[in-house]
């Protein structure tokens, strides 16, 4: 079969089987009359021999010490090529999403792509600083992609840093309130932990229905933010989880402040009376944490938290009563 044949057969371009020829791939040795190169059956199985090994990736040297060198370690060589195709994929994953990053932003021109790449770049540096200042300037210069600073946010270990992505993720809005809730179901706890925080900076009714989710959660943590935050939003989904605070001593001042707001309702503050005097009534609940609880009665209006602190005022632990005993006369003065 002469080379055009070949070339018409095989996929293969003269151009291509010539080159093969020239490095010793393939070597047609048979000639027509005329003197042209003619392929045997055998060269033929050797050019698609070639073409599959190409298609893996190997070059041509390779392809041709596969071929022609009876030791040749296949699977070394094989091992070599899925290492070098995963840091292929994993570049060019990367540079897909910095694209699509700069797309969701919307650039109004070339300066505006610029100012994005170099925010993404800062917002990956090693130095704190950088970052921080990368996230601060995100309101000022081309915005950042709101993926982007989930992403950075998630994995920020600098706690002014997180601090400061956190203000320009609020300032984003909505956005990225999907990208937040699959944090909250992340299988690590710093990363729950994070993205929880970052949500309850987040004003409006998106934020706060994620928040009443979260305060459902497994994670401890994670109850505990949306709860203070919830509290804060006038919202009771997290009085219990604020009541466990109180007693675990976790935050509780800043729980008891919580339940305070909370209470401005009436029936919220019946409702919160009730469910600390329960919590005191329990056998379980130590002499420390009945105090702490009794204090938290100091910012409960009404009249059942009154009467609830009339009743601890002659409580058997004298820590408790003289404590109930002196909000009670901080009540009766105002």
């Amino acid at each position: 079969m002469l080379i055009g044949e070949v070339a018409r057969h095989s996929g293969v371009s003269a151009r291509m089987l010539r080159h093969y020829e020239s490095l010793g791939l393939v070597r047609p040795t048979v000639r027509t009359g005329g003197g042209y190169r003619e392929y045997s059956d055998e060269d033929i199985r050797r050019i698609f021999h070639i073409e599959s090994l190409r298609s893996l990736g190997l070059s041509l040297r390779e392809v041709g010490r596969a071929l022609d060198e009876p030791g040749f370690a296949a699977s070394e060589l094989v091992d070599d090529l899925i290492r070098q195709t995963r840091e292929r994929i994993a570049a060019e994953t990367e540079l897909l999403t910095r694209l699509r990053r700069i797309g969701s932003a919307e650039p109004a021109g070339w300066r505006d792509v610029l100012q994005i790449v170099a925010l993404l770049q800062a917002l990956g540096s090693k130095s704190p600083e950088t970052r921080q200042r990368a996230a601060l300037s995100s309101a000022e210069e081309a915005p950042v992609p709101v993926e982007a600073l989930v992403e950075a946010v998630l994995s920020e270990k600098d706690p002014s840093v997180a601090g400061a992505l956190r203000w320009a993720l609020a300032r984003s809005g909505d956005a990225s309130l999907p990208l937040l809730a699959h944090g909250l179901g992340s299988a690590v706890a710093e990363v729950r932990k994070r993205a929880v925080r970052s949500v309850a900076e987040i004003p409006g009714d998106r934020a706060t229905a994620l928040l009443r989710e979260a305060v459902a959660a497994a994670d401890v943590v994670v109850r505990r933010y949306a709860a203070l935050e919830l509290g804060a939003r006038g919202v009771d989904d997290g009085v219990p989880t604020l009541i466990d605070m109180i007693v675990e001593e976790v935050n509780d001042v800043d729980a008891a402040d919580a339940l305070g707001t909370l209470a401005g309702r009436p029936a919220l503050a019946d409702r919160i009376t009730g469910l600390l005097v329960d919590r005191l009534a329990r056998d379980a609940t130590r002499p420390p944490a009945r105090r702490r609880l009794t204090q938290a009665l100091a910012d409960i209006p009404g009249d059942t938290a009154s009467h609830a602190l009339t009743e601890l005022s002659h409580d058997e632990d004298r820590a408790v009563a003289l404590t109930a005993a002196y909000i009670l006369g901080l009540r009766e003065a105002r």
